[in-house]
């Protein structure tokens, strides 16, 4: 017995010290902290991220990156960034009958909803439309969720933890089996306005599903189809299926305004939308057109404490930036940076150090690829924000020191839609 306690004490002091971890009762009693010293990541050749290269066109700034509240193509002049998209919000606010539909993937930092079911909101008041949007065939998260109601069970998922896994949609998953479920938009204010369920499904020879009872045959030969499975102003739709295939979700929309359908994925840096192939994502546009593709990762990429090289990113996501662009040619995109996240260092919580080096990162990554970009961690304050959040009267954020709770997520959602406002007023100016 002490030769095993003194073992587990031994090798965990080892993992400890080896992986940066850190906790205060345990730091102080490390078996091995004075023999192997941590040594300051910052003077680590092996661990030190080498000067980012970039390669700027006449008028650009790369610096422009570092700036709060701000959506920038890098350059130095006035012009609107996104101006494709903020021409079609002009036109839905000069009464034109359209649909503009906004994906936004991104981790644990929007899932449940929060911070797109802000954005969404304050989007659809300024410029019209009414509904969810997309709402997945079942979701773990379905009890969190306040902006959508999912009571499912039967299904089974194929996601991108699942090896081997294809035909996902963008939410990373795909639903088959005899399963069932209820469906609930919980945004629409306006009773009286009409909304269209459409399922989102895979290529079905003659399928049928029930749909609040009555048998419905699935009709689409493509690899992703839309259908619509009703349009009236009921807000709630019933599932049923003997032995479907490739199911994705349900989306709610009126017949027209603007939509956010939220694509989180817990745990993920982006490289998993590797697993989707360019004709797969095109019929994604074809059946379920996207004006604006936002990719928002980051915070796990800061798994370990004293990482600050991220250049292994950049070879890694470049991929899946040019499958996502070759793929979806009439679309513009947006990278918004990794929020705050902290460690403890020295016994106090403390930005991630590499932190600086990850948002260089990721707009490079923005500018390599002709994407725009904003700067989420300094829109929320900078270093030491998320510590500020977690301390605050009510709290902002979640004590993990990663997560903002919803009061800090509707924040950020905020200022997004600030940010894009700004270049819609730009434009209109640009365009006056």
């Amino acid at each position: 017995m002490t030769l095993f306690c003194f073992l587990l004490y031994f090798f965990t002091s080892i993992i400890f010290q080896v992986f940066g971890f850190s906790w205060k009762p345990f730091d102080r009693i490390n078996l091995v902290a004075e023999i192997f010293p941590r040594q300051d990541p910052t003077k680590d050749p092996e661990n030190v991220q080498k000067t980012i290269v970039v390669k700027v066109k006449p008028q650009q700034d790369f610096e422009l990156y570092r700036q709060p509240n701000l959506i920038t193509n890098f350059y130095k002049n006035d012009s609107a960034v996104l101006p494709n998209f903020l021409e079609k919000l002009q036109k839905l606010k000069n009464g034109e009958k359209i649909k503009i539909r906004i994906a936004y993937f991104g981790d644990s930092m929007i899932e449940g909803d929060l911070l797109t079911q802000t954005l969404r909101k304050a989007l659809q008041n300024e410029y019209g439309g009414s509904g969810v949007g997309y709402i997945p065939i079942f979701s773990s998260v379905a009890s969190f969720r306040q902006t959508a109601s999912c009571k499912a069970s039967g299904w089974e998922d194929v996601s991108f933890k699942t090896k081997g896994a294809t035909n996902l949609y963008f939410s990373g998953h795909r639903f088959s089996g005899s399963g069932s479920g209820t469906y609930t938009d919980r945004t629409i204010q306006d009773s009286l306005v009409k909304i269209q369920k459409a399922l989102i499904f895979g290529q079905s020879s003659g399928n049928s599903i029930d749909v609040n009872g009555t048998s419905i045959t699935l009709e689409g030969n493509d690899p992703v189809n839309r259908q619509i499975l009703a349009n009236d102003r009921s807000h709630s739709i019933s599932l049923k299926a003997r032995s479907a295939k490739n199911l994705y979700g349900i989306s709610f929309e009126s017949e027209s305004g603007i939509f956010v359908d939220n694509f989180s994925f817990r745990g993920i840096t982006g490289v998993e939308l590797k697993k989707l192939d360019e004709e797969f994502i095109r019929s994604v546009q074809s059946a379920n057109h996207y004006d604006l593709i936002v990719f928002q990762y980051g915070v796990n990429l800061l798994f370990r404490p004293n990482d600050t090289d991220y250049s292994y990113y950049v070879k890694m996501m470049t991929p899946v930036l040019k499958k996502f662009k070759t793929s979806l040619p009439d679309a513009e995109f947006l990278i918004v940076s990794s929020a705050d996240r902290a460690f403890r260092y020295n016994d106090e919580y403390k930005s991630a150090i590499g932190l600086p080096n990850l948002l260089e990162t990721q707009a490079k990554l923005a500018l390599d690829n002709g994407f725009a970009f904003y700067n989420q961690f300094a829109t929320m304050g900078g270093t030491n924000s998320i510590v500020k959040w977690a301390t605050e009267n009510p709290p902002l954020a979640n004590k993990d020191y990663i997560h903002p709770n919803a009061k800090g997520a509707d924040i950020l959602g905020e200022k997004l839609f600030e940010a894009i406002q700004k270049e819609y007023r730009k434009f209109n100016q640009k365009k006056q």
